[in-house]
């Protein structure tokens, strides 16, 4: 079974954050982890093993616990800049230093816009390491008639770079 990680790092966005999470296949292994100014109440018949973002010494802070991607979503600048720098100082840092060091699938989606320069080179840097920078960017092709639909079309896109199969999203023809 696939682990995947979900990380929550920003107030804004935070519901699309666990709509992803929630769309997850039940063949996916869920782990949740947020940060303070994210933290709501969790529906309790979510199939999720919520970590708490201090507590550092939580199984997926360890490359040997074998997550298989991780995706930030939405992703703060403060979050990317310290996965650039290589700050691990919470949970959601150190796991996505774990995916650099194991060379595994971590995607970013940064919430923030306009990108300032600092963050543009930070995702730069990022990139450069193979890490995957999926802002939440709409593209009209697949005909969005409501904000579900327009959420479904960004999660359907992350699914894809995670590699699960999905039906989110209009496809082009």
């Amino acid at each position: 079974m696939k682990k995947i990680v979900v990380a929550i790092s920003g107030a804004s966005g935070v519901n699309l954050g666990l709509k992803t999470l929630r769309l997850l296949p039940d063949t996916v292994e869920k782990h949740l982890v947020m940060s303070h100014n994210s933290e709501i109440v969790l529906d309790k018949e979510m199939q999720v093993t919520q970590h708490f973002n201090d507590t550092i010494s939580a199984s997926i802070a360890s490359g040997s616990f074998g997550v298989d991607a991780m995706i930030i979503v939405p992703c703060s600048m403060n979050t990317l800049a310290k996965i650039a720098c290589g700050i691990s100082d919470n949970l959601i840092t150190r796991c996505a230093s774990v995916m650099l060091k194991e060379q595994k699938k971590l995607i970013l989606a940064p919430r923030e816009m306009p990108f300032s320069a600092i963050a543009l080179e930070n995702m730069h840097k990022l990139a450069s390491l193979g890490v995957v920078i999926a802002p939440p960017v709409m593209a009209y092709y697949s005909e969005q008639q409501s904000l579900e639909d327009m959420e479904d079309f960004l999660i359907g896109k992350w699914f894809d770079l995670l590699g699960i199969e999905n039906n989110l999203y209009k496809r082009w023809e």
